[in-house]
């Protein structure tokens, strides 16, 4: 039977009440910075051993394990967010033992996934980069990052479902704490460890698993000391009866479709790596520029899926409905803002990665290629979060594999080819990303979703 929240967890929720946009946005900046900071940890890999170690590394620590990385990270972050959302309903609906529970089990698939991970990531870090046919020049570098980043990815994985619990019950501001002391224990070890002690690849990937480790701790302290129902008590960290199964039914299908993102990016990154290491090179700074976006864009669905989880928890639907369209609109004036920002401003800043002439000439071909069509976005990412927050997670992510995944990898394996022209290649993204968007947008006005997840709700109660 669930319990009432004691009235200091009732002061600290604000997103069931208050003005939307005001609340959404409070919500939404420390995310983004957040965002940002998690960003600046490979960026200033990427920068460093970009300027003193050479374009062969830089390739290595940006381009051809970021895809590896983010393929099995990835699919931990969608699954997790299953027990986000189970969470975010829990706090919002004030049921204490539930919410409770659901935090310890998911610590335990934190432990779990990221034990597995380690193993699988050491071992086969050399066969993942050969399939992805990264260059001979680029491959000690690139087995030397992974398999150390790898080592520190149980850290990574519970600062990971660690910061998502805090933000599902409306704190967004700490997790922006720890990850600015984090970042800048990561930019100081680079210094120390790549220009002073001269290690290369490997000391930025060993600051980079350092850091992570910084931020963990500073997580588990924060979940250990707080008075509410989300208290993590170690000795109660355990897969609970009933809660996995509940993680998994929403989770599950966000992770697959993670995954199914990133094997389409393996996809490009592979048919990117053919182009050479000048072409390889030029798409990883292009990357770090583009991550200015999606890490915006992202913060903006994980503000709309706690939104939407706590006021459907809450029974407050039409608020539900009025967050999604504030948020639909805020995101639409911020992504025209960012693609005329990267637009403007793009040489100068792929000039931090390197100074090769040929490489800063094919990244700006990208960014007049790829900036301008960011909006062509904003449906998918801000819909899927709602709907994922309400409960429905299964149809969003069978239209985005379908969508974003399939049809790109069509492209890109059945039309790019008779080309072979980067930039017919890389219109797989405008391409899938409009289509994508207009399937949501269809299937959201329809309420199916809505009218399915508010029975489930109600029969639970």
């Amino acid at each position: 039977m669930a319990r009432a929240m004691r009235p200091e967890a009732e002061m600290e929720n604000s997103i069931t009440e208050g003005v939307i946009w005001k609340n959404l946005l409070k919500f939404f900046f420390p995310i983004l910075l957040g965002t940002f900071f998690q960003q600046l940890y490979n960026t200033a890999d990427a920068i460093i051993v970009g300027k003193f170690v050479g374009k062969e590394a830089l390739a290595a620590v940006g381009g051809a394990t970021g895809t590896i990385i983010n393929l099995l990270v990835g699919f931990f972050v969608g699954l997790s967010s299953g027990a986000t959302v189970i969470l975010s309903q829990y706090f919002g609906g004030r049921k204490e033992q539930e919410a409770s529970q659901t935090v310890h089990t998911a610590v335990a698939l934190a432990l779990s996934v990221g034990l597995l991970l380690t193993v699988v990531g050491v071992i086969l870090s050399p066969a993942m980069l050969s399939l992805m046919g990264t260059p001979a020049d680029v491959m000690e570098y690139a087995v030397t990052y992974l398999r150390i980043y790898f080592m520190g990815m149980i850290p990574s994985l519970i600062y990971n479902i660690g910061s998502s619990m805090l933000r599902a019950v409306g704190d967004s501001r700490r997790p922006l704490f720890f990850l600015i002391a984090a970042c800048m224990v990561n930019i100081l070890l680079d210094v120390l460890l790549v220009l002073g002690l001269e290690m290369g690849v490997a000391g930025a990937a060993i600051a980079t698993i350092f850091s992570q480790a910084v931020s963990a701790v500073l997580v588990i302290l924060t979940l250990c000391r707080t008075p509410l129902c989300y208290r993590l008590e170690p000795r109660r960290i355990r897969f609970h009866p009933g809660y996995l199964p509940k993680i998994v039914r929403i989770g599950l299908p966000a992770g697959l479709q993670s995954v199914m993102y990133s094997l389409s990016n393996v996809i490009i990154q592979s048919s990117v790596n053919a182009f050479g290491t000048d072409v390889l090179a030029a798409y990883t700074a292009y990357g770090k520029l583009d991550g200015l976006y999606w890490m915006m864009v992202s913060a903006f669905g994980v503000s709309i899926t706690t939104f939407v989880g706590q006021n459907f928890g809450a029974g407050k639907y039409d608020r539900v409905r009025k967050s999604v369209r504030v948020c639909l609109g805020i995101t639409a004036a911020a992504t025209v803002l960012m693609s005329g920002f990267v637009l403007l401003l793009g040489r100068l800043l792929l000039g931090l990665f390197t100074d090769d002439a040929a490489v800063l000439d094919i990244g700006v071909s990208i960014i007049h290629l790829l900036a301008p069509v960011y909006v062509t976005y904003i449906c998918i990412e801000i819909l899927s979060g709602a709907m994922r927050g309400a409960g429905d997670s299964l149809i969003p992510t069978l239209i985005t594999l379908f969508g974003v995944c399939l049809l790109r990898a069509i492209w890109v394996l059945g039309i790019a080819p008779g080309y072979h022209s980067l930039t017919v290649m890389l219109l797989s993204y405008p391409i899938t990303w409009t289509i994508t968007s207009a399937a949501f947008i269809v299937y959201y006005l329809r309420g199916g979703w809505f009218r399915r997840c508010q029975r489930r709700l109600e029969a639970n109660q």
